[in-house]
């Protein structure tokens, strides 16, 4: 792949009509859908930004990373709060490498287990 390629094309109004217009029902319930989630309500939309962040590093969707990270700033998230929501997320993936560990340990046990059984 050249240096001019990319693997995730840009967004363009062009490509974001295309999607509206070959789903345009999916399209608007998942745009409607999208602004519910995203207004003020018991979490403010910053917080709900931060979360987003958090989680398009965990999915590690690019488009999500770019998009939430702009609207977390656009609702006043600092610097500082993007980038530790970005280390909870880390923490939270690799914690689940971490907490799933046990099922290597337990299969490891099983199978000694077997292995010993006469």
């Amino acid at each position: 792949m050249s240096e001019q390629e990319q693997i995730y094309p840009p967004v363009t109004s062009e490509l974001a009509e295309q999607r509206r217009n070959l789903a345009p029902k999916p399209a608007e319930a998942f745009k409607a859908f999208s602004q519910s989630v995203f207004d003020e309500g018991a979490l403010s939309a910053k917080t709900k930004h931060l979360i987003a962040v958090a989680v398009a590093h965990v999915t590690q969707c690019p488009y999500c990373i770019r998009g939430h990270t702009h609207a977390a700033v656009r609702h006043k998230a600092t610097a500082e709060e993007i980038m530790e929501a970005i280390w909870v997320a880390a923490e939270m993936r690799a914690g689940g490498a971490y907490a799933h560990s046990v099922i290597a340990l337990d299969t490891i046990a099983r199978d000694r287990a077997e292995r010993e059984r006469p």
